[in-house]
């Protein structure tokens, strides 16, 4: 007999295949719900893993893959609703306008990422009746969620590892190699409710529970980074998004940037070599603003300044990011590629504009155009960096995509669109994974917060809370040597994923053929009758 064999399920878990679809399908988003509080503010980060190993024990209790499929969708339905819930936040900056789309928008984004799931789970069934292959289908569907349509990888499970010490082998493999990790670890510790074996198969869980508790609860380490000879000056207007633009307040919330820019440096601190402005941190085009390029030079006294601005070409507006010189002169320009959609651009936006339906952030019906992609700015003696607008960081394939690897990560961002809700804080910890990803430090520049200096491995080392105005004075750490996961990004799990489906795929279409070809045996008389009661 075999050391493992199947079993039925633990009376925790016996009365779940005994449900109605329905009842079934509320339990999986009820425990997706449950596992969002592994995200940001919560950060709960060992309940997300918990919510996966009961996935996997779920999909072995469903025959059918079309069951399996509502499962899957179920669980992501329940876990984007729970960690998206900051989305209803940008319709209520123009409520009259806007409010009465903001629960669809929750709905329809947390039931269309969902799909995602059920296709995993769909697969995973197809392709056998065991649940180890949801380990990579449910990896590659986090994979395709990053890319397709554009991409949204929100909230995605490696997420919550960000402060732990699991969270550091995004530098070696990424954030859709440590989905697979977390995936592996789900399915190995959903072996317990599936099968019963030995002592050795007893200790061999509880060592692999120890180790995976560690890698998630334990923090990395603590020793502090070392730290080059620049200081940078990050600045926090705080601006609220019902008020930025505002006639009667764009004047104080510009002269509240023009005053900490100026203002003395933070003690135990020396003058910047660097300011950092947010996105779109002034009101006016670029076109139109050297007078008050010039102001901002002044403030800074002749330290380079670098801000978010629109700016206006051949009739196609940018949200953009200018290095000005010490003179208020603009130096180098870089333009958003990455843009947000339905935030700032719409399909078909001129049309949708006629009836009054353009993206949230835009300024017109076809919103902003496309920068030509990443590239890198010349700080001179400072070194080189690569620019992030808002939502780019959320891509670490975005972030790999620069021509050469620079000395270090910007992103300015206007989070006060998410108000005081999760969404800053989240947007806060996937600019953490970029920098572990990279092994560079990141200087993060955020309207209302959370603006942060981040080192090589993703710890806040200094940082300037959420709905507060003020600067944060810190000096810049040195950056890592070059990390796999930046000389490879995600191309070698794309190959083993790939090469590894198909073969699964080839072989479950084989065994479904043989299964419809082969003819009944013969059974003797009785016999069947005697099998069918012993089942």
């Amino acid at each position: 007999m075999s050391t493992l064999e199947p079993r039925r399920l633990p009376k925790v878990w016996g009365w779940f295949p005994k449900l109605p679809i329905w009842s079934q399908l509320l339990v999986a988003a009820a425990l997706g719900a449950v596992g969002a509080l592994g995200q940001e503010p919560h950060n709960f980060a060992l309940v997300l893993p918990l919510v996966m190993v009961m996935a996997f024990v779920m999909l072995r209790r469903q025959t059918h893959a079309g069951r399996a499929a509502l499962t899957g969708w179920a669980l992501g339905a329940g876990y984007f609703a729970v960690s998206l819930l900051w989305i209803v936040e940008p319709f209520q900056i123009d409520a009259a306008r806007y409010g009465w789309m903001a629960p669809f928008a929750l709905a329809l984004l947390a039931g269309g990422l969902a799909l995602f799931w059920g296709l995993a789970f769909w697969a995973a069934r197809r392709l056998s009746r065991r649940a180890f292959p949801l380990v990579l289908t449910w990896t590659a569907a986090e994979l395709l969620r990053a890319y397709l349509f554009t991409g949204f990888p929100w909230a995605s499970p490696p997420q919550v590892l960000v402060s732990a010490l699991a969270g550091q082998s995004l530098a070696w493999v990424g954030p859709h190699g440590a989905m697979l990790w977390m995936c592996l670890m789900a399915w190995a510790l959903s072996y317990p409710a599936v099968y019963r074996g030995g002592t050795a198969l007893r200790l061999g869980q509880t060592l692999l529970l120890i180790a995976t508790v560690t890698l998630v609860m334990l923090p990395p380490a603590r020793a502090p980074s070392a730290l080059t000879e620049t200081w940078v000056r990050l600045i926090q207007p705080n601006a609220p998004q019902k008020e930025k633009w505002q006639p009667d307040k764009i004047r104080m919330f510009y002269e509240r940037q023009l005053a900490l820019t100026a203002a003395p440096p933070a003690p135990a601190a020396r003058a910047p070599d660097l300011v950092v402005w947010s996105e779109t941190a002034i009101p006016w085009l670029l076109e139109a603003a050297p007078p008050a390029l010039e102001q901002i030079a002044e403030a800074a006294g002749g330290t380079p300044v670098i801000l978010g601005v629109q700016r206006r070409e051949a009739g196609t507006l940018y949200n953009s990011l200018v290095l000005l010189d010490g003179q208020g002169g603009v130096a180098q320009t870089y333009d958003k590629h990455h843009i947000v959609p339905f935030g700032e651009y719409l399909p078909f936006g001129n049309l949708l504009g006629r009836f009054g339906l353009r993206g949230l952030a835009a300024a017109d019906g076809n919103g902003y155009g496309r920068g030509p992609g990443a590239r890198l700015l010349d700080l001179g003696a400072l070194g080189t960096a690569l620019p992030l607008i808002c939502y780019e960081a959320v891509f670490a394939h975005d972030v790999n995509a620069a021509p050469s690897r620079p000395g270090m990560l910007i992103q300015i961002t206007n989070d006060a669109w998410f108000g005081q809700t999760s969404g800053p804080q989240q947007h806060l910890a996937q600019a953490r994974m970029r920098a572990i990803e990279q092994g560079l430090p990141m200087m993060r520049a955020a309207n209302t917060g959370i603006s942060a200096m981040i080192d090589p491995r993703g710890r806040i080392v200094q940082s300037l809370a959420l709905g507060q105005a003020g600067y944060v004075d810190a000096a810049l750490p040195a950056a890592l040597p070059p990390t796999l996961y930046s000389r490879t990004g995600d191309t070698p799990l794309v190959i083993f994923l790939t090469i590894v489906l198909s073969a699964a795929a080839l072989r479950a279409g084989r065994n479904r053929r043989r299964r419809t070809i082969r003819p009944p045996r013969r059974r003797a008389a009785g016999k069947g009758r005697k099998r069918r009661s012993s089942l």
